[in-house]
């Protein structure tokens, strides 16, 4: 990795950067927000989370075949500037005809924008031999910008910091901001150093060949606005419907399809799992260590050992293993949680939730059981969901990265609008915030639709492995 163009590295930057501001601003504070400071009761919370996530994945399939003609620079600030605005809105208004349009939907467009152009520049400034590595440091990384993002979420809402539901008079304006507002304003403080990062020192035209580091010149033509948007237009068009005229496309659309029963869980994690923490462990509980912290620094170790040890193998077969022990953790959780009371009274638990999470008194099971799965969810997640993003790289001809990465999300928008809806409807009908739960029905369901990934993948491969860039020939076709 030491011989890749310094643009592979200011893409890690940027992307820890970005995700540890999404981790503040949008994953799991957006349904506490909008509960909270908008109002809504945990269905419209839901649906609405749901249209947030829709209007993302839909903008991101859409926006890969632009990031291929735009180009990885441009398309990274147009992204970066989207995002700044949004949050800003979100951190100073509570009108939902502002907030919503010019906050909420917004950040998903600026989002979306920079989904695409991360997998593509993870794939244009590394070689087949580093591809493996490029990829599993690229997932890595994003999940030590969680890491960060769920230490301060936790500290900010417990005993030491402003509580679940406190206030923050910022200085000189003089504006009240929750708890949940102050997380997105720090989200939008996070914004700032990775814009500022890809506007100085990403260069345009680099690309990291089999042979080396290659730079295009740059083009001196000056052309009129319109004439670059009218040949962007022309050639984003061009690019996205060639797509579809490719038989192995809709193999891999099929495979991307089945992919999102396990990818639900981290969706259920992000939507469901903060109110279902609060409600079953108090408010100020600190469930984003183990939920959010412990799963992103278990990846960041694992990853890079995964890939080193695994890249022989095809992306395909392990994103079929993995991705069983991914479905088999959530079944964890459904347990009673008085099976673990024993550890939660033992070393275990006295480890876990007084000395680490600094939680006293007697240990809620409940803890125990979150700890192992997270745990298992995390060990089975290093082996399939990196590799997941480098099957769409590594099948992708050349130039349609973006194109193949956007459209492999596909699936994942009506994955997003059946986990939004569902979410609330879980929340209200087996974990209400008032009222008898039943709470392991939640994740019975989650796990049940998670399984479909590893079997259907597995029942299904001879019609849906695709051959791989840099790898054997797949066989038995």
């Amino acid at each position: 990795m030491r011989h890749t163009p310094r643009e592979l590295w200011v893409v890690y930057g940027a992307y820890i950067l970005e995700n540890l501001a999404y981790k503040l601003g949008a994953a799991g504070v957006l349904t506490l927000w909008l509960s909270h400071d908008l109002g809504f009761g945990d269905k419209s919370a839901g649906a609405t989370i749901a249209l947030w996530s829709a209007i993302m994945t839909l903008i991101t399939v859409m926006i890969g075949s632009l990031t291929d003609a735009l180009g990885i620079r441009r398309t990274f600030l147009i992204g970066f500037i989207l995002c700044l605005v949004s949050r800003t809105v979100m951190t100073f208004s509570v009108e939902r005809w502002i907030v919503l349009p010019c906050g909420l939907y917004l950040q998903a467009a600026g989002i979306a924008m920079m989904i695409p152009v991360m997998t593509a520049a993870c794939k244009k400034y590394s070689n087949a031999a580093q591809r493996s590595v490029a990829f599993a440091l690229y997932y890595a990384l994003m999940n030590l910008g969680y890491a960060i993002g769920d230490l301060i979420f936790d500290h900010l809402r417990g005993a030491n910091g402003l509580g679940e539901h406190g206030h923050w008079i910022m200085p000189w304006l003089g504006t009240d901001l929750s708890t949940y507002r102050v997380l997105i304003f720090l989200s939008l403080l996070f914004t700032v150093p990775g814009l500022l990062l890809v506007w100085f020192f990403l260069r345009e035209g680099v690309e990291m060949t089999e042979a080396g580091i290659k730079i295009a010149p740059r083009k001196t033509e000056r052309v009129s606005f319109w004439i670059s948007l009218e040949q962007t237009v022309a050639k984003t068009w061009s690019i996205f419907a060639s797509l579809w005229q490719q038989p192995t496309f809709y193999r891999f659309l099929a495979f991307m399809t089945l992919a999102a029963g396990a990818k639900m869980i981290f969706f259920h994690l992000s939507f469901t799992f903060p109110k279902y923490g609060i409600r079953e462990l108090g408010d100020g509980a600190p469930f984003a260590h183990l939920s959010g912290f412990l799963n992103s620094i278990m990846i960041v170790f694992l990853v890079p050992i995964c890939a080193a040890l695994t890249q022989k193998i095809s992306a395909y077969w392990m994103v079929v293993a993995g991705s069983f022990v991914s479905a088999m953790s959530v079944f964890i959780i459904a347990l009673p949680p008085a099976w673990f009371q024993s550890l939660a009274d033992g070393w275990l638990g006295h480890v876990i939730v007084h000395q680490w999470l600094g939680v006293a008194g007697p240990v809620n099971p409940l803890y125990i059981s979150i700890f192992f799965f997270i745990f298992m969810l995390s060990i089975g997640e290093a082996f399939w969901s990196p590799r997941l993003y480098e099957y769409a790289g590594a099948i992708a001809p050349k130039g349609q990265e973006a194109s193949y990465m956007a459209l492999s999300l596909l699936p994942f928008f009506l994955a997003k609008l059946f986990v939004g809806v569902s979410s609330g409807w879980l929340l209200e009908n087996y974990c209400p915030a008032v009222g008898a739960r039943h709470s392991q029905m939640i994740w019975v369901t989650v796990g049940a639709v998670a399984m479909i990934t590893p079997v259907g993948i597995f029942l299904f491969r001879k019609s849906l492995q695709l051959q791989e860039s840099g790898r054997e020939p797949v066989v038995g076709k």
